[in-house]
């Protein structure tokens, strides 16, 4: 173990425009070790005083470095409704039953999140996992509270509620039972077809209209999709998803987001054309956002799988930014600002139009509720 300092992304930029493309390469973590992983380097959360990564000096030999594989910690949450009051979002109210995600979108807004745990807002974002084992639990005593005043909550607000662990843990199954049994409103947003897992629940809640799907589409290629959201379901199953989940009559949607200039703006269409045709019924956008520590972990992302493109993405999402990498003024940080932005807004304007995606999805009820009932929890007389 050494101590070492990580490269500046002005030493990056420098590198990717180097006609040397191996030795850019060279200042990312082996590719061996982040195979299936979205983030390309594990650099120390911004609160820790050190930065610390294991290579060898060449002084003796070692073993080569082990791949980074998932590790879940269980942790026990106070609370599990958490609110916010962003004019930029619709929603007040949401729930996440994990920390962390493992599909490893490279541009996640929540990568930096980790950093309060101690975490990288690289690659430890999608390997350490926090699993809120008591989340059900927890939510009964919200729902339970005297006090407690019906709004609807969104899940997949910071992480993915079917990323892989809920596969073995099903709390977002046990959240949705909740919901179904409180007549609560819910809504939810996922890029996994674990979804339709759940399909017996959300046809329920759908038809008391309580429940509202969106499904988030970046790409239409598989290859592509697979170097963006590594361990997220392929285009097709989102796709099949969706169909699925229109013909139970669950008002869905389709989100083409992000949109990152470069990348795979020039699908919008083609994803909103798709998505309708497999039965979505609204559709929505937002513009690539790099806050905090995402900035680094997408150029990097960059660098590993289109060096030839760096400068001109980062030019073209600094264009919508006012000349810089982020701007987090409500408002503008969804949409961003500048030609290119327009031109975006108006294509998925028109896009939307063109094939009857500009429908809001129907609003939920708040009048059905009912309170669950306290556990009783009786002493044992011995």
């Amino acid at each position: 173990m050494a101590l070492y300092q990580a490269p500046s992304f002005e030493a990056l930029e420098m590198l990717s425009r180097s006609r040397d493309a191996d030795l850019a390469r060279r200042e990312l973590l082996d590719p061996d070790r982040v195979r299936g992983r979205g983030a390309q380097s594990n650099r120390s959360g911004r609160f820790e005083k050190q930065t610390r990564e294991r290579f060898d000096d060449g002084w003796d030999n070692v073993e080569p470095l082990p791949i980074f594989e998932t590790v879940e910690h269980s942790e026990r949450a106070k609370t599990i409704i958490t609110t916010n009051d962003s004019p930029d979002i619709g929603f007040e109210r949401s729930i996440n039953a994990y920390r962390g995600c493992e599909h490893g979108c490279s541009y996640c807004y929540a990568r930096p999140t980790h950093a309060f745990l101690g975490h990288s807002a690289g690659v430890e974002f999608e390997r350490d996992i926090y699993v809120k084992v008591n989340a059900v639990e927890a939510l009964r005593a919200e729902l339970a509270a005297r006090n407690y005043r019906v709004k609807p909550v969104a899940m997949g607000t910071n992480t993915d509620p079917y990323q892989p662990a809920e596969r073995k843990h099903k709390l977002t199954r046990g959240i949705l039972e909740v919901m179904l049994e409180t007549r609560h409103p819910v809504m939810i947003t996922t890029k996994s077809a674990l979804i339709i897992r759940d399909l017996d629940l959300l046809t329920e809640l759908a038809k008391l209209g309580l429940v509202k799907v969106a499904i988030s589409m970046t790409s239409m290629d598989h290859k592509l999709s697979r170097k963006m959201e590594p361990r997220a379901s392929s285009p097709a199953r989102r796709l099949e998803a969706i169909r699925l989940l229109s013909e139970a009559g669950i008002p869905t949607a389709v989100f083409a987001s992000p949109m990152i200039p470069a990348i795979n703006d020039m699908e919008l269409e083609r994803i909103l054309d798709a998505a309708k045709a497999q039965g979505a019924v609204s559709a929505s956008m937002i513009l690539l956002r790099l806050p905090g520590e995402v900035r680094d972990v997408f150029r990097e992302w960059l660098l590993r799988h289109f060096p030839d493109r760096v400068r001109h993405v980062l030019a073209l999402v600094r264009d919508t930014r006012g000349g810089k990498d982020y701007d987090s003024r409500f408002g503008t940080r969804m949409t961003g600002e500048g030609p290119y932005a327009t031109l975006l807004q108006q294509r998925f304007q028109k896009a939307r139009e063109r094939y009857g995606l500009d429908a809001k999805l129907p609003g939920l009820r708040n009048d059905l509720f009912i309170a669950p009932k306290p556990e009783e929890r009786q002493m044992s007389l011995f």
